[in-house]
């Protein structure tokens, strides 16, 4: 087969539906993550505009532009669409459109899940927007702090906006790191091992690993403060058993990570770019990866230093300020490692480097104002002044902005295909970066001379007058240059000339395809055999048109990726990809449906729309799979390899491990919120306790055991006699776990009568949704079984069925023991 006869057969297969229907249609991963990056700069825009009004607001004293139940309304959305709508949105668009091309496949491991992501995203970043326009938008600011945004202190339906359109685009992040972390742990060329896979590789797995970790936290109090907006369930009310301190630990849990959720997608890129610029590799390649995921997993330990005025005990302040203070070591590794980079290379300052040059600049002031702060006495001076909102933008525009924006410039010669010609880019730079400063480095300043940050207006006399219109001047300044970023990009991109295929002499897998990226990406997978391939075999790209890589021979219009081994890359299945489908989009709507259901207070409407979901996902499952043993199929190079849904653990098995991983991370926020009001929130003890009885327990556990011990007797069992037999006692055995938790329920105290009923009600609603989960995978596995399937080699359904049986029948048993304890200890 020549190169064009391959170039076209693959392009008809892998192109998306043309004409309108493309954007709807489409699941891959090129447009998906193009559509991402548009998204996240209108929100952007949007954002952007929001800050000006906030600068106008604060220019003079005693402004009377905007009244402050307007003004509480703009801010509170300026920083619900940057931290929200704008910079996860953009790491995942740069990841969904990179990450397959730099692990050197075609794909991500779930395209429609990307699809359904977006669509979420897209629908609930809209509702919230549209609430700004109606003038209902949130107005308790981006924190949500009770009782600002309880009943008592927001009674309209301003709040409601953030907290279910926010829960709504969580569920695009957490749909994104599940296909993020599946799709480079299993979907890489043959030959790329952990320790050569790209350096942003790295730092998007332990990016994704935080968001499944981070995410559900906030997710969890969402959820508890609309119950209580909603349905009067008291969490946050003291008087009644809760505390409104639950939010902000539940809010920090997800508040400090989310800035290194944030940074370390910046951090990657300039890894990946800072060695292009200065023509060398990457110095300290395991040291960079190592204080990456040390920043991972210190994130998780300093959310307690964004409440050390609340009164924590001062154990508690000395730990969290030297946790706090901990995480420069891995911050300062990567940074030195940066220097070293550029000392032992030959940097040109293009572009790139030019905003890399800004990050440094701007984000290390951020990092030592952060230690500053995390300093109990200093903090106790400048909490809620403005030299926190100085720091929170250094850090965050300094530390995640500049390096996109570095990101835009590096990789925009790949998304064109077109060398720049328009030099607006160094102007714009300028002006942003002088803009910046001279918008935000007084207000460390104003805040240490007493500026409250969230005010709308302050007293002439202050002596916060020049540093205020100083810092306005500023922020319209960096405006103009962001506005020439748009004109330069669009120019570049529209009107410039066809540049070469790899512009700047990278290394990475990205640049060995044409550009703009054809639709199936590789001609065929190449075999690598260190980190930069293209530095190793120069003629690789080549090779890689003419088929001499893995999957070279397009056949039967099958969508085809490899699945390789974790470790080491050795190839273990061949993995078969959905094609374009408006299913994501349908799905996303339904999901839709049931938050405006909420929102709206239709509540009939939310049963509807679960039907919806339910019928639609299980559509999304039923067009997989193959009805007969397909046998080991030939990949090219010589190996033979199965089928994925013919292994032990292909793709969608290790997606579900990770999305158990986030919803155990939210049981576990529930349960901590319980311990917490048990222990900490006024009015406890309850009027009463559940009483103890042996029958919930028990109905538990048993149920449990029998699931749990059927479902593996189906994987040793192959065939509808024994399969069959064992899925029906996995049944029975899950009816049982939900007729515990529906005793329970009916044991619960009146749960608006005191926090212990609210919580417990929560908690057996939890385990009650969970065994109703385990039974309908059983009861599909049951009909997949029977409509042909599943067989001795293909018992995916069952394994994931597994998963759930066991997560479902564990926090039955835990659910039933947290609820009943107190009754029995009492």
């Amino acid at each position: 087969m020549t190169a064009l006869r391959r170039h076209r057969e693959l392009t008809r297969i892998w192109a998306s539906d043309p004409g309108w229907r493309r954007p709807f249609t489409t699941v891959n991963h090129t447009d998906l993550g193009r559509m991402f990056l548009l998204a996240a700069i209108v929100f952007f825009a949007i954002g952007g505009v929001l800050a000006m009004l906030i600068r106008a607001q604060l220019a003079t004293p005693r402004s009377a532009f905007m009244e402050a139940e307007v003004y509480n309304q703009v801010f509170t959305m300026h920083g619900t669409v940057m931290m929200f709508l704008f910079a996860i949105p953009l790491f995942e668009g740069l990841a969904i459109y990179l990450l397959p091309k730099m692990l050197g496949t075609r794909d991500l491991a779930f395209p429609r899940l990307t699809a359904y992501g977006f669509w979420c995203y897209a629908f609930g970043g809209t509702m919230l927007i549209l609430s700004l326009l109606a003038g209902v938008a949130p107005d308790s600011g981006w924190f949500m702090y009770p009782p600002l945004s309880s009943v008592l202190g927001s009674p309209g339906i301003n709040p409601d906006f953030w907290l279910i359109g926010i829960t709504f685009v969580e569920i695009s992040a957490i749909g994104a790191a599940v296909e993020i972390t599946v799709s480079i742990l299993k979907v890489r060329a043959p030959g790329m091992s952990l320790a050569r896979m790209p350096i942003f590789a790295w730092y998007a797995l332990v990016t994704a690993l935080m968001i499944l970790t981070g995410f559900p936290p906030l997710i969890l109090g969402s959820i508890l403060l609309e119950l209580e907006r909603a349905f009067g369930l008291p969490f946050f009310q003291p008087e009644l058993g809760g505390d409104s301190l639950l939010w902000q630990h539940l809010f920090w849990l997800f508040g400090h990570p989310e800035v290194y959720i944030i940074f370390l997608p910046a951090a990657g890129a300039i890894s990946t770019i800072l060695p292009v610029m200065a023509r060398t590799t990457l110095l300290g390649y395991g040291w960079v990866v190592a204080a990456a995921v040390a920043l991972g997993f210190l994130s998780f330990g300093l959310w307690v230093h964004h409440m050390f005025t609340t009164g924590i005990p001062h154990m508690g302040l000395a730990f969290f300020s030297a946790a706090s203070t901990l995480v420069a070591v891995p911050t300062a590794v990567q940074v030195f490692a940066w220097i070293g980079t550029l000392w032992k290379g030959r940097p040109g300052m293009h572009l790139p480097m030019l905003w890399i040059m800004g990050f440094f600049a701007t984000f290390v002031i951020g990092g030592l104002t952060g230690v500053m702060v995390a300093i109990v006495p200093f903090d106790w001076q400048a909490h809620d002044t403005t030299f926190i909102v100085a720091h929170l933008h250094y850090v965050l525009v300094g530390g995640f902005v500049f390096p996109m924006l570095a990101a835009l410039y590096y990789w925009l010669p790949h998304l064109s295909g077109r060398k720049r010609f328009f030099k607006l880019g160094e102007t714009a730079f300028w002006l942003i970066f002088t803009g910046f400063h001279g918008t935000f480095l007084l207000l460390h300043w104003s805040g240490l001379l007493g500026q409250r940050r969230r005010i709308p207006t302050y007293d002439a006399g202050s002596g916060w007058e020049v540093i205020n219109l100083i810092s306005s001047i500023g922020s319209f300044v960096m405006t103009v240059g962001f506005a020439l970023v748009v004109v330069d990009v669009v120019a570049n991109m529209r009107l410039a000339v066809r540049g070469m295929r790899n512009p700047w002499g990278a290394g990475t897998l990205e640049w060995a395809m044409p550009t703009p990226p054809p639709a199936y990406n590789f001609a065929s997978l190449p075999a690598v055999a260190g980190r930069d391939p293209l530095v190793d075999d120069p003629h690789l790209a080549v090779r890689i048109a003419r088929g001499e890589g893995f999957l070279g021979a397009p056949r039967d219009g099958r969508r085809e990726v490899l699945v390789v081994d974790t470790a080491d890359a050795t190839p273990e299945a061949l993995l078969v990809l959905p094609g374009n489908t408006a299913l994501p989009i349908l799905m996303s709507a339904a999901t839709g449906l049931f938050f405006l259901s909420f929102l709206a207070k239709i509540y009939w409407l939310a049963p509807v729309a679960v039907g919806l979901v339910a019928a639609l996902a299980l559509r999304w499952a039923w067009s997989l799979g193959n009805r007969s043993d397909q046998g080991l199929q030939d990949v090219g190079r010589g190996p033979r390899l199965p089928l994925a849904g013919e292994t032990q653990g292909p793709p969608a098995w290790w997606g579900s491990v990770f999305l158990l991983v986030a919803d155990a991370t939210f049981f576990g926020s529930l349960l901590f919120g319980y311990a917490f009001l048990w222990t900490v929130a006024p009015g406890w003890p309850p009027p009463r306790y559940i009483d103890w009885t042996w029958t919930v327990p028990v109905l538990a556990l048993g149920g449990a055991v029998v699931a749990s011990g059927a479902i593996r007797l189906a994987e040793r069992w192959p065939g509808p006699g024994g399969t069959g037999f064992a899925l029906s006692a996995t049944a029975l055995g899950q009816v049982s776990v939900i007729a515990a938790m529906v005793l329970l329920l009916t044991m619960v105290p009146a749960p608006t009568g005191h926090a212990f009923g609210a919580t417990a009600a929560v908690l057996a609603g939890y385990a009650l949704l969970h065994g109703a989960l385990a039974l309908l995978f059983t009861l599909y596995g049951l009909a997949r079984l029977r409509s042909g399937y599943l067989s001795a080699q293909r018992l995916t359904e069952v394994r994931i069925a597994r998963l759930w049986v066991d997560y479902g029948g564990l926090v039955a048993v835990a659910v039933a023991v947290a609820t009943l304890a107190p009754g029995a200890v009492r």
